[in-house]
Protein backbone atom coordinates (compact mmCIF):
# COMPACT_ATOMS: atom_id res chain seq x y z
CA UNK A 1 0.00 0.00 0.00
CA UNK A 2 2.92 2.37 0.69
CA UNK A 3 4.26 1.80 -2.83
CA UNK A 4 0.80 2.32 -4.34
CA UNK A 5 0.40 5.53 -2.32
CA UNK A 6 3.77 6.84 -3.50
CA UNK A 7 2.95 6.03 -7.13
CA UNK A 8 -0.47 7.71 -6.84
CA UNK A 9 1.20 10.76 -5.31
CA UNK A 10 3.30 11.25 -8.43
CA UNK A 11 0.42 10.38 -10.75
CA UNK A 12 -1.71 13.00 -8.97
CA UNK A 13 1.09 15.56 -9.26
CA UNK A 14 1.32 15.00 -13.02
CA UNK A 15 -2.47 15.14 -13.40
CA UNK A 16 -2.69 18.37 -11.42
CA UNK A 17 0.06 19.93 -13.54
CA UNK A 18 -1.79 18.88 -16.70
CA UNK A 19 -5.09 20.14 -15.33
CA UNK A 20 -3.62 23.59 -14.73
CA UNK A 21 -3.63 26.18 -11.99
CA UNK A 22 -7.20 27.17 -12.70
CA UNK A 23 -8.42 23.82 -11.38
CA UNK A 24 -7.31 24.23 -7.83
CA UNK A 25 -6.56 27.93 -7.41
CA UNK A 26 -9.91 29.56 -8.08
CA UNK A 27 -12.43 27.45 -6.19
CA UNK A 28 -14.85 27.41 -9.12
CA UNK A 29 -17.47 24.70 -9.65
CA UNK A 30 -15.42 23.11 -12.43
CA UNK A 31 -12.30 23.08 -10.25
CA UNK A 32 -14.20 21.64 -7.31
CA UNK A 33 -15.59 18.85 -9.47
CA UNK A 34 -12.16 17.81 -10.74
CA UNK A 35 -10.67 17.94 -7.24
CA UNK A 36 -13.43 15.78 -5.75
CA UNK A 37 -13.37 13.26 -8.59
CA UNK A 38 -9.60 12.92 -8.68
CA UNK A 39 -9.42 12.54 -4.92
CA UNK A 40 -12.09 9.89 -4.70
CA UNK A 41 -10.95 7.92 -7.75
CA UNK A 42 -7.23 8.04 -6.95
CA UNK A 43 -7.92 6.89 -3.40
CA UNK A 44 -9.28 3.64 -4.82
CA UNK A 45 -5.94 2.96 -6.49
CA UNK A 46 -3.94 3.97 -3.41
CA UNK A 47 -5.84 1.57 -1.17
CA UNK A 48 -5.86 -1.23 -3.73
CA UNK A 49 -9.65 -1.38 -4.07
CA UNK A 50 -9.36 -1.03 -7.86
CA UNK A 51 -6.62 -1.87 -10.37
CA UNK A 52 -4.16 0.99 -10.84
CA UNK A 53 -4.06 1.33 -14.65
CA UNK A 54 -7.82 1.79 -15.20
CA UNK A 55 -7.79 4.40 -12.43
CA UNK A 56 -4.88 6.30 -13.98
CA UNK A 57 -6.52 6.19 -17.43
CA UNK A 58 -9.87 7.34 -16.00
CA UNK A 59 -8.25 10.23 -14.15
CA UNK A 60 -6.26 11.22 -17.23
CA UNK A 61 -9.48 11.31 -19.27
CA UNK A 62 -11.14 13.45 -16.58
CA UNK A 63 -8.21 15.88 -16.52
CA UNK A 64 -8.17 16.18 -20.31
CA UNK A 65 -11.95 16.70 -20.27
CA UNK A 66 -11.56 19.38 -17.58
CA UNK A 67 -8.80 21.15 -19.47
CA UNK A 68 -10.83 21.03 -22.70
CA UNK A 69 -13.88 22.44 -20.94
CA UNK A 70 -11.79 25.22 -19.40
CA UNK A 71 -10.38 26.05 -22.83
CA UNK A 72 -13.88 26.24 -24.32
CA UNK A 73 -14.98 28.48 -21.45
CA UNK A 74 -12.08 30.87 -22.06
CA UNK A 75 -13.22 31.31 -25.67
CA UNK A 76 -17.00 31.21 -25.16
CA UNK A 77 -18.52 33.50 -22.55
CA UNK A 78 -21.97 31.93 -22.82
CA UNK A 79 -20.67 28.47 -21.95
CA UNK A 80 -18.54 29.98 -19.19
CA UNK A 81 -21.63 31.58 -17.61
CA UNK A 82 -23.59 28.34 -18.01
CA UNK A 83 -20.90 26.24 -16.27
CA UNK A 84 -19.62 28.66 -13.63
CA UNK A 85 -22.37 31.27 -13.39
CA UNK A 86 -22.08 35.05 -13.23
CA UNK A 87 -21.25 37.43 -10.43
CA UNK A 88 -24.23 38.66 -8.45
CA UNK A 89 -24.61 42.29 -7.36
CA UNK A 90 -25.49 42.33 -3.65
CA UNK A 91 -25.13 45.98 -2.65
CA UNK A 92 -25.18 49.19 -4.68
CA UNK A 93 -25.85 52.89 -4.06
CA UNK A 94 -26.17 52.46 -0.32
CA UNK A 95 -28.76 49.68 -0.54
CA UNK A 96 -28.72 45.92 -0.12
CA UNK A 97 -30.34 44.11 -3.04
CA UNK A 98 -32.53 41.60 -1.22
CA UNK A 99 -33.58 39.64 -4.34
CA UNK A 100 -29.96 38.97 -5.26
CA UNK A 101 -28.99 38.21 -1.67
CA UNK A 102 -31.61 35.45 -1.59
CA UNK A 103 -30.29 34.14 -4.93
CA UNK A 104 -26.72 34.13 -3.58
CA UNK A 105 -27.81 32.68 -0.20
CA UNK A 106 -26.19 35.47 1.82
CA UNK A 107 -27.52 37.82 4.45
CA UNK A 108 -26.56 41.36 5.46
CA UNK A 109 -24.25 39.99 8.16
CA UNK A 110 -22.31 38.03 5.52
CA UNK A 111 -21.80 41.18 3.46
CA UNK A 112 -20.82 43.28 6.47
CA UNK A 113 -18.39 40.53 7.49
CA UNK A 114 -16.74 40.74 4.07
CA UNK A 115 -16.51 44.53 4.38
CA UNK A 116 -14.99 44.13 7.83
CA UNK A 117 -12.42 41.62 6.57
CA UNK A 118 -11.50 43.53 3.42
CA UNK A 119 -11.77 47.16 4.53
CA UNK A 120 -11.35 46.75 8.30
CA UNK A 121 -14.53 48.68 9.01
CA UNK A 122 -18.25 48.07 9.44
CA UNK A 123 -19.19 51.43 7.93
CA UNK A 124 -20.77 51.03 4.50
CA UNK A 125 -20.38 54.73 3.59
CA UNK A 126 -17.25 54.15 1.50
CA UNK A 127 -18.62 51.02 -0.22
CA UNK A 128 -19.77 51.46 -3.81
CA UNK A 129 -20.71 47.87 -4.71
CA UNK A 130 -20.52 44.38 -3.28
CA UNK A 131 -20.60 41.27 -5.48
CA UNK A 132 -20.78 37.53 -4.98
CA UNK A 133 -18.13 36.35 -7.41
CA UNK A 134 -18.33 33.20 -9.52
CA UNK A 135 -16.08 31.37 -7.08
CA UNK A 136 -18.43 32.14 -4.16
CA UNK A 137 -16.30 34.85 -2.56
CA UNK A 138 -17.68 38.26 -1.73
CA UNK A 139 -15.80 41.21 -3.20
CA UNK A 140 -16.12 44.86 -2.20
CA UNK A 141 -15.51 47.88 -4.43
CA UNK A 142 -15.00 51.18 -2.64
CA UNK A 143 -16.10 54.54 -3.97
CA UNK A 144 -12.43 55.60 -3.92
CA UNK A 145 -11.39 52.61 -6.05
CA UNK A 146 -14.17 53.31 -8.53
CA UNK A 147 -13.22 57.00 -8.87
CA UNK A 148 -9.52 56.05 -9.27
CA UNK A 149 -10.46 53.74 -12.15
CA UNK A 150 -12.60 56.44 -13.78
CA UNK A 151 -9.69 58.90 -13.67
CA UNK A 152 -7.49 56.63 -15.80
Amino acid sequence: MVCRGAIIFFVALVLIRISGRRSFGMGTPLGNIIALLLGSILSRAATGVSPMMPIVVTCTVLVVLHRSMASVMVHNERISRLVEGSRILLYEKGAFIERNMVRALVCKDDIIQAVRQLLHTEVMDDVDTVHMERNGKISVVTKTAKSDTADR
